[in-house]
């Protein structure tokens, strides 16, 4: 009787707001570990994760393994989500590989919970101080983000004490017991799980809470499954979401990342206390049961639909089919999530880049003819083609804008400057075009000069040399081909020769006995100028392909 006495008093005791205060700070601390490790881990991996996803996932087997690897490296399988989608859209591997790298990215999360159920919360504080100390007197960025690394893992461990702490009066709590005891029941445990996941937008949260709790004795083994599958369907609806509104092949691995963890969990729910006896078996202790039993979900749940991918892949593309008024305009690559690994930032910038500069070498291609013996209609049609490279160069400039505000290495610094020196190049070649040749072209129509077919031969041979140098300062950008880059300089002579070639021609032309040969001789000096002013920028494009070393005096 003194004892439930006792009980009921200190149930009644319990301070709620310094309760909630110290989970949710807990919580709080917890996630910064987690982000700043993950960012640091990205920092350090960054450059290394485009070129690992894009070389190993010739098939869905080994697609898996590297989604898994990259996920546990960087902590994120939304990263690695719209690493995928941009493969996918720029045609390096197909939805159904894509399907194996997400399954695997499912196995690379389970690293979290490993990693939280470890009980060292004794050490977090020495972690964060070394970590601190090692970023502190470190002049290398790299060596200051492994700093980081080690700072992050204690935080996760001091968050993780800290919520474990202030929930620990919870266990003196009939009310909360009893609580807790309801979550036994599998659908009510998933379902709180993946609706607080969903809010908080982070499985790792809710993960970090069902630890805490566990490692408190104040859920089972049972419960703690029934959160952790929870968390797994929340984190698939909050990807779901996030890719609303954005390209279809966003959308459409979304759609199969969601099925995926949702048909893994309908497979388990009945099985949860089998599961559970499997866990307890192998030992460890309640949090170390849990996290085992969301590694061994994930994992049986990847080798289960691994060989369902090409059957997956068709259902997706027939629930979200392509849009045929999807604009061309828009940004195709430029997603914000991204900007989380600079590295694979500035790759996505430099592809969308090479989508504007199809664009402007499509209007290159078109226009000399065009002004030379076009009509109005096609003139003004190449005209309305430099919109939509003025709409990529501002989507290209703001992106840039903001990758430059993320901590960046050297050498990512240096690849921001210089594409944001080429969009800009590119931008200025556009608007040659548009608004420079255009006009002569309209020009000579308004004005009914007629080129000879001498002086024809003479300015498509100047055009295609100018083109040349445009192809090959892309090459340079694009591939980051110095050799190609080095060519466009060496044509500055060639391109000399030929203007002052021409120019003898047009003079020896002026003198010919034909009417409105002055007109004529105006709009074709002012043709070769122009296309002249093209080469200009195109080796200023391809000087930032050029190793600073050995960059020429341009």
């Amino acid at each position: 009787m003194i004892a439930a006495t006792e009980a009921a008093s200190a149930a009644d005791s319990i301070d709620v707001f310094l309760l909630l205060a110290g989970l949710f700070g807990g919580l709080a601390i917890f996630l910064l570990g987690m982000e700043g490790m993950a960012e640091s881990m990205r920092m350090v991996a960054g450059d290394r994760i485009r070129g690992i996803l894009s070389r190993l996932t010739s098939n869905r087997f080994l697609g898996m393994i590297t989604g898994a690897g990259v996920t546990a490296v960087i902590q994120s399988s939304s990263v690695t989500t719209v690493l995928v989608v941009g493969f996918v859209s720029s045609g390096l591997m197909n939805l159904s590989q894509a399907l194996g790298v997400i399954i695997g990215a499912n196995v690379g999360t389970t690293i979290t919970a490993q990693l939280v159920a470890f009980k060292i919360t004794s050490y977090a504080l020495v972690g964060v101080a070394a970590g601190f100390a090692v970023t502190f007197v470190s002049k290398r960025e790299v060596r200051k983000a492994e700093g980081q690394i080690l700072m992050g893992l204690g935080l996760v461990f001091f968050g993780m004490s800290v919520m474990g702490d202030a929930v620990a009066p919870l266990r003196s709590s009939d009310t909360f017991i009893d609580l807790m005891t309801r979550l036994e029941n599998p659908l009510l445990g998933i379902l709180v799980a993946a609706a607080f996941t969903a809010m908080v937008q982070s499985s790792s949260a809710t993960t970090g809470i069902v630890i805490a709790l566990a490692q408190q004795g104040l859920i089972n083994t049972n419960a703690g499954i029934a959160l952790v599958l929870g968390a797994n369907v929340g984190t698939s609806v909050t990807a779901l979401l996030a890719a609303i509104g954005k390209p279809r092949e966003a959308l459409r691995t979304a759609v199969a990342h969601t099925m995926f963890n949702v048909l893994g969990v309908l497979i388990w729910v009945f099985a949860i206390g089998i599961l559970a006896d499997v866990v307890e078996g192998i030992g460890g202790g309640v949090a170390r049961t849990i996290a085992n039993a969301h590694t061994i979900f994930n994992v049986v749940n990847a080798f289960l639909f691994i060989g369902l991918t090409p059957w997956f892949a068709r259902l997706v593309e027939r629930l979200v089919p392509e849009r045929p008024d999807e604009g061309v305009i828009a940004a195709k690559y430029l997603d914000d999530r991204m900007l989380e690994v600079p590295a694979i930032a500035i790759g996505n910038a430099r592809r969308e880049l090479f989508r504007m500069a199809e664009r402007v070498r499509s209007m290159l291609d078109q226009v000399t003819t065009a002004a030379i013996e076009g009509t109005r209609w096609e003139l003004l049609d190449i005209a309305e083609l430099d919109d939509e490279v003025d709409g990529l160069h501002e989507h290209i400039v703001q992106y840039l804008g903001k990758v430059s505000t993320s901590r960046l290495s050297d050498s990512d610094t240096a690849d921001v400057m210089n594409l944001l020196q080429a969009v800009n190049d590119l931008e200025a070649i556009g608007d040659i075009i548009e608004t420079n040749i255009v006009s002569l072209g309209l020009s000579r129509v308004e004005n009914s000069i007629v080129v000879s077919d001498q002086t024809k031969r003479v300015l498509y041979d100047f055009h295609d040399e100018v083109a040349r140098a445009l192809d090959l300062a892309l090459r340079g950008l694009t591939h980051k081909d110095a050799a190609a880059a080095k060519g466009v300089t060496a044509m500055k002579a060639a391109i000399n020769v030929m203007e002052q070639e021409a120019a003898a021609h047009q003079a020896e032309r002026l003198m010919a006995p034909e009417p409105g040969r002055l007109a004529a001789y105006r709009f074709e000096m002012d043709l070769i100028f122009n296309l002249k002013r093209v080469y200009y920028f195109s080796k200023r494009i391809a000087r930032v392909s050029i190793p600073l070393m050995e960059r020429e005096d341009l």
